[in-house]
């Protein structure tokens, strides 16, 4: 057994007293029964998943759409699977014969559900980001130590054993010292479209139940589903949709440090189109976090012309994925179980291959008892954070003429080429910034450890740390 490996096995080793008594009980025959809540998109694919898993069972699905929920269940159901049906997540979570939930709801209600479920004694893995903002995904933290239940991130990064590897061979030196931890999303991004004015709701959806934590607001989307990434109330945009997975990579490489960086800054906008979609489909964002900062690149346009058949641009061979650069190199990878090694002259000199199920993994940590801190919702909380802060600085940010925003990433040599190509690529896709200007985001300071912004602009920027919580959706005590 590998010295990493053991180490991780051996933390786990004497927790299983340290559960609540419900949580102790759960899986105690050695059978999970899991719960799937949200599955009209990622969540379907989740529950294929959690179907292959050894010791666990499905025994229950929740969706507030009652169309989607009938139609799995049955699809479900012709596989000789049979599921209780739930509407409402809250009695999901009263429920005496679930043990665990797996939850792929809208980011606004992803928290609120995982809490939820921890307060009832439920283990709960949650996909990406873990959270809506960054003060809801650190009580997220608190709650499963409060309950002593197995909270796991949708970060599967964390369960391939080649990025695991790749990640302990460039930090022993291999490619000398890193110098910079790259993320990239340039996934295309199509308009949503524009409502001429606001929508109802489809007629199957509890759209009360849906908004949760927030106002059942007018509906300014044509799509209902899915869609709502793009609008502040409920997602985070690619920032805080496909970026956590990359972001969290970022960290990774970093060390997994247990804090937010010193600083952050953003530049870009929703430019190319004119939508309902309200948070940017082209950003960088530049994260301090010291010695080695973070920089992270989002572009849902195409290459050229707003024209998605001309394919999307990369960077290093990256579109979704990750560069961590060394002084004797870099390695590269994409949103999968491989990457690679390259030398300063571009010759590849080593490859990482292999990962497992990351929800077999989250399985076999409430069948133990504890989850090892590589899968544990902290480091969810805080990749996810990554997110947050970066689409907070924007967010704050004013419109700017080119050379304006320029000079606010001249000091780093990346960030300034980022910026360079940021701009290019706008011209490309022909959007004239003296027309239609990006939004220069405001300059952050940030204490790391207490998660709360300091400095010039902090009050601003503090109150977008936390939302806001209907009366009866509230993040449990």
């Amino acid at each position: 057994m590998k010295r990493r490996h053991f180490l991780s096995a051996s933390a786990l080793a004497g927790t299983w007293s340290l559960l609540s008594p419900y949580a102790r009980a759960a899986g105690a025959n050695g059978n999970v029964r899991v719960a799937v809540i949200g599955f009209n998109s990622r969540g379907r694919g989740l529950m294929d998943e959690l179907i292959k898993c050894k010791n666990a069972t499905l025994v229950a699905l929740c969706d507030c759409d009652s169309a989607v929920l009938e139609r799995t269940a049955a699809d479900v159901e012709k596989r000789g699977i049979k599921v209780a049906k739930y509407g409402d997540f809250r009695k999901l979570c009263e429920a005496k014969d679930i043990d665990a939930v797996v939850i792929a709801t809208p980011n606004h209600t992803h928290a609120l559900i995982a809490a939820t479920a921890a307060a009832n004694g439920k283990h709960a893995y949650v996909e990406k980001p873990v959270s809506h903002n960054v003060w809801e995904g650190r009580e997220l933290a608190k709650a499963a130590e409060k309950h002593k239940v197995v909270i796991q991130s949708g970060f599967q990064r964390r369960s391939e054993t080649g990025w695991e590897e790749a990640v302990a061979w460039i930090r022993e030196g291999n490619l000398g010292k890193m110098t910079l931890s790259r993320g990239f999303c340039y996934k295309p991004r199509p308009s949503i479209g524009k409502v001429a004015a606001p929508v109802a709701p489809p007629s199957t959806v509890d759209y009360d139940l849906w908004a949760g934590p927030r106002e059942t607001s007018p509906i300014r989307r044509k799509q209902f589903h899915y869609d709502w990434h793009w609008q502040f109330d409920y997602g985070n945009g690619d920032l805080g949709n496909q970026g956590p997975h990359q972001l969290d990579v970022c960290r990774w490489f970093l060390g997994d440090p247990k804090q937010l960086p010193n600083s952050v800054i953003s530049a870009g906008g929703r430019l190319g189109y004119d939508d309902d979609g309200e948070w940017a489909n082209t950003q960088i964002v530049w994260l301090n976090y010291g010695p080695v900062p973070i920089l992270f690149e989002v572009r849902g346009l195409p290459k050229k012309g707003v024209d998605f058949k001309s394919g999307m641009d990369s960077f290093k061979g990256q579109g979704v994925g990750n560069v961590i650069e060394c002084e004797g190199g870099w390695l590269a990878g994409g949103h999968g179980a491989g990457c690679d090694a390259f030398d300063k002259d571009g010759k590849k000199v080593k490859s990482f291959k292999g990962g497992q199920s990351h929800m077999q993994n989250f399985v076999n940590a409430v069948l133990q008892g504890s989850i090892g801190p590589l899968r544990a919702v902290e480091s969810g909380h805080l990749s996810s954070a990554l997110a947050h802060v970066g689409n907070i600085s924007w967010k704050l940010g004013a419109d700017a003429a080119p050379d304006e925003a320029r000079a606010a990433f001249a000091k780093n040599p990346n960030a300034a080429d980022a910026f360079d190509r940021m701009v290019a690529h706008f011209d490309a896709n022909g959007i004239d910034l003296t027309k239609t200007p990006m939004t220069l985001g405001l300059p952050l300071e940030i204490d790391p450890k207490a998660e709360r912004f300091t400095g010039t602009n902090a009050e601003k920027a503090n109150a977008l740390l936390k939302g806001n919580y209907r009366k009866g959706f509230e993040l449990p005590a």
